[in-house]
């Protein structure tokens, strides 16, 4: 069950190094916004994007498996009928490097099935909500 508590959100919001897939170069688009946010407030952010070279003022990976660094948390901006791929991923990833302990998709973005796939691996997953929001509600002084 993805988590909804302020305390496991809080715990998911520590993750420092996130891997954005859907992240867009296209300023005004929450998929461009959130991730900047994120950025400037100390989050290493990984653009993963197969249609841009780059993102955010860095490289963008074609996905989650190009990634040479550490994911802690894979933030999804893609449609909900692309999760369970998404998941997938990161499921390789985990397996491959065990570096990923979380999956966030953001608002109006949910797949139970998909997430209860990754928590059963022992992620840690939030659907639905928006982590900009979530950040300035519970760690923004």
């Amino acid at each position: 069950m993805p988590v909804t508590d302020d305390d496991a959100i809080r715990g998911v919001l520590y993750l420092d190094s996130i891997a954005v897939v859907g992240c867009s170069t296209t300023t005004g688009k929450a998929a461009h916004e959130i991730p900047a946010y994120l950025q400037r407030q100390g989050y290493e952010i990984h653009p993963v994007n197969p249609d841009a070279d780059t993102a955010l003022g860095g490289p963008a990976a074609d996905s989650l498996a190009d990634i040479d660094a550490a994911v802690d948390l894979v933030n999804g901006f893609r449609p909900s009928e692309e999760v369970a791929g998404i998941v997938k991923q990161t499921l390789a990833r985990h397996d491959a490097a065990g570096d990923t302990e979380a999956i966030w998709l953001q608002l109006d973005i949910t797949d139970a099935e998909a997430l209860a796939d990754a928590e059963a691996a022992g992620l840690t997953t939030v659907q639905d909500r928006c982590m900009k929001v979530e950040h300035q509600r519970l760690l923004a002084e």
